[in-house]
């Protein structure tokens, strides 16, 4: 009981954490009003968005590592459960959800944070250059603490179908003594 507590207590700060970084990068992402065009080139100022974007796509990987460790799973395909157990179902599909999610705010954070590459386009005689458009982060942050609360939800209820199932999937049997037997020749 203490392992999972103190696991659900570093997951829930690293899905904090990437979600504080994610918002951050939000609030501190370039505007296309802070662009300037010097010399045919794009001048960006200063920003911390793509360290700030990259921090929280780091930090979710590891959560996301952390919980497939844990978990001792390393893809759904791996049978603990008959079809009839439920627990084993939810399992699942918190299992599934959560690498959804991961994926949707991950793309979201790295996109975000790659857009700005400081780099420009001419299109139609003009020349454009490339910022973020609002809400990419905040929809990253948002996917990210989803994936992680998902996954937190599927490590706990992985763990309690570890316990109540054998590998046949059965409840275990309290008078079997794990194969063992004592006897008299």
């Amino acid at each position: 009981m203490e392992r999972k507590a103190s696991m659900c207590i570093i997951l829930a700060f690293l899905g904090a954490l990437s979600f504080a970084t994610g918002l951050g990068a939000e609030f501190t992402r370039t505007k296309a009003s802070d662009v300037k065009l010097v010399y045919g080139e794009c001048s960006y100022p200063a920003s911390p968005e793509t360290g700030l974007g990259l921090t929280s796509a780091t930090t979710l990987l590891i959560a996301k590592i952390i919980i497939s460790f844990a978990t001792g799973r390393r893809c759904c395909c791996r049978r603990t459960s008959q079809t009839g157990n439920s627990i084993g179902a939810k399992a699942i599909i918190f299992f599934l959800l959560s690498w959804i999610t991961f994926a949707i705010a991950f793309i979201f954070l790295l996109t975000g944070s790659l857009v700005n590459n400081r780099h420009g386009k001419y299109k139609d005689g003009n020349y454009y250059c490339y910022v973020v458009k609002p809400g990419i982060f905040t929809k990253g942050a948002v996917f990210a603490v989803a994936s992680v609360i998902l996954g937190i939800i599927y490590y706990l209820t992985s763990t309690s179908t570890k316990k109540t199932t054998n590998s046949s999937g059965n409840a275990p049997d309290p008078n079997n003594q794990g194969g063992i037997q004592m006897g008299q020749p």
